[in-house]
Parts: C-alpha cells; structure tokens; sequence
C-alpha cells in the first residue's frame, strides 16, 4: 500500500519550523528548496544533542526528506570518521555493505567509504545510487571532513523534476523497452570482477548474479561480460509515484568527458567497452534521447561549496548526486541506509 506523493515545495516556500526548538531550518537561496537546510537553533549545540534529536524526530525527518529530497546538516560538531557513524546510527537503524560495485571506494571503517576514487580532475555526472541493482539504498548519507581548495561540490538534482522534463514519446520508448547495462571486466579498464563482486571465485560470481537477474558470459583470459535488463522507472518505495530511475545516462559512452570517450572507442568495439547502456532489446540509444537525457539532469542541478561538518541525507530515488572536479585534498565519507529491493525486474 502507499500513501499519496507529498508536493514538492517550490522556491519561495518558507521552511517548516520543528517544534521543540533545538534546530531551525532554511534555504540555502531563494530560488531552491533542494536541499532543506537544518541547523542548531543555538550557538554550542554538541553532537549528543544532534544524535538525540534525531532518534525523537525520525518522522519529522523523514516527512520533511519526502517533501524536499535532500536535508543539509550544517555548522554541528561532525569532525571524524566517528561522529558520522554516530550521526548515521541515529538517522538510520540499518546501514548497508558496497555490493555490486560500479566505482571506486575505499572502506573507511565498517559502513562507511569515501564517496569516490575517482582522480580530482574527473566530473561525476549525477545519478541515483544502485539504481542498476535488484537491492538499492533507500537513503545516502555524505559528510565533509575536509573540503576541497577549489571545486568538488555534490551536486544534486531533484528527480521528480527530471522525469518531467522527459519528453512523453522518449517516457513511452524506456517505459516500452527498458534498459540495458553492459559490462566488460578484466581489459585493464574499470574495476576487476574480483572487486566488484567482492570474491575471486566464479561460482560465487555466477550465483549472485543468478539472484540478481544478471546475466554472466565468461570470456577468454578470466574476463567476464555481465548484462542487466531493468525497468527505467520506478515506483518510489514509499509515496508510490512513478520517477525516472536508472543509469542509462550516467554509463552511456556519450556521456563520458571527450578525451576519456576517444580513447575507449578508439581501444574497444562497442560491446567490449567496460560500461555502456543500451535499450533493454539490445538496441542503441539515439543520440538525441542521450542529450535530452543529460540536459533534464543538467537544468535541474543545484551546487553548493561544501563547508567542514557538513552532513547531507538524501532520499536516492527523489534525488540524485554526481562531484564536481576539484583542486587540493578533499575528504567526503559516505554511507548507503535501508535497502528496498526491487519486485518489477
């Protein structure tokens, strides 16, 4: 059963007032309500105080992560790998292991990673986490512990209204064919099969994949080609409205920087790329849907500078996150929460 899908505020909005007085809320402008802003309502709050109010407030928080997609903790005492656990088992009774990996991450304490290893010069188009996966995390959490020197915003984009920008024929294409994504493991680019399915055994490859409609093709020299058919849309786990969901932008080929594009097309047939998508008949994308595709999750991406202690919970479904590339040390861990696995596959 689901209930009715919230609206989303638009700009202009005021902000919800909690009642108990220990946080106020705002925005970080006028002209967005993505993310909503949650700060001390007075100087010298400690952390105790922040977890505390999480656990009595769950369902202010979670009514307020429907209506507005994403929350921004700001100016709390978040400085260690530590205090964002902390902050996390408070907002959250299950956080999630990093299966079925697609980027690098590097484990920072039991569930909590860096939010990439992607080199500081690469841009990381916005897309929802795991929406290629039977299992998703209904929630992400990231925290700052160092901001970058120049660059490296979240970036974050509202996707109830990425899918309007969708127009109805390329909606009723996806909706009618769904999508594909092909992977090619073991050429020397991407994560190995070994790290992304976390095993060195075949077997274990094979029955996982089982599981997760995943279909296996070993290939000479211990490479493995996977392909996973999944519906474009989904319906958000708890309002039950209809969202445009998936990576068939984000590991498109086209959708790669220029230099990076050449140089895979140049080494690989289509089909031996390590990522691309594809409609789920096999055939290609167009073109013109890939750049209508981007240009929905381009208009909508709100960015802002990340600030020390800085703590984001998103709603994956209802928003989607990439990074900006960026100059000197930068430090964001990040958590996956409460996993919704998926019937419609």
């Amino acid at each position: 059963m689901t209930c009715p899908a919230p609206l989303a505020p638009e700009a202009g909005t005021k902000p919800p007032v909690p009642e108990d007085g220990f946080v106020k809320t705002e925005y970080l402008s006028a002209a967005s309500v993505l993310p909503l802003v949650i700060r001390p309502a007075a100087e010298g709050a400690d952390l105790s105080g922040l977890t505390a109010w999480l656990r009595k407030n769950r369902d202010f928080v979670e009514a307020q992560l429907l209506r507005h997609g994403a929350l921004l903790f700001r100016d709390f005492p978040i400085k260690t790998v530590d205090d964002f656990e902390t902050v996390t088992a408070a907002a959250s009774d299950h956080l999630l292991d990093y299966s079925e990996r697609s980027s690098p991450r590097s484990q920072v304490s039991n569930k909590v990673y860096t939010s990439t290893d992607y080199p500081a010069s690469q841009r990381i188009f916005p897309h929802n986490e795991h929406s290629y996966a039977i299992t998703y995390p209904s929630k992400l959490f990231f925290c700052c512990l160092t901001p970058a020197q120049k660059g490296g915003e979240t970036p974050l984009a509202d996707i109830r209204r990425v899918t309007a920008r969708i127009s109805p024929e390329l909606r009723e294409r996806f909706l009618r064919k769904h999508w594909m994504y092909m992977r090619n493991f073991g050429d020397g680019f991407g994560l190995s099969w070994q790290t992304a399915f976390q095993t060195d055994e075949k077997e274990v490859v094979e029955e996982y994949c089982r599981k997760a409609k995943i279909g296996v093709e070993w290939k000479e020299g211990n490479r493995l080609r996977t392909r996973q058919v999944r519906p474009a849309f989904a319906a958000h786990w708890s309002t039950g409205e209809t969202l445009w969901f998936n990576h068939a932008t984000f590991f498109h080929v086209s959708t790669l920087d220029k230099i990076m594009r050449d140089v895979l097309t140049a080494e690989f047939e289509d089909q031996d790329l390590p990522n691309n998508t594809y409609y789920g008949d096999g055939s290609p994308i167009e073109p013109a849907a890939m750049e209508q595709l981007r240009a929905a999750y381009e208009n909508e991406m709100v960015s802002f500078p990340w600030q020390q202690g800085d703590t984001i919970l998103l709603d994956n479904m209802l928003t989607a996150h990439g990074r900006a590339s960026f100059t000197g040390p930068r430090k964001i861990l990040f958590a996956m929460a409460e996993p919704v696995t998926r019937a419609d596959v």
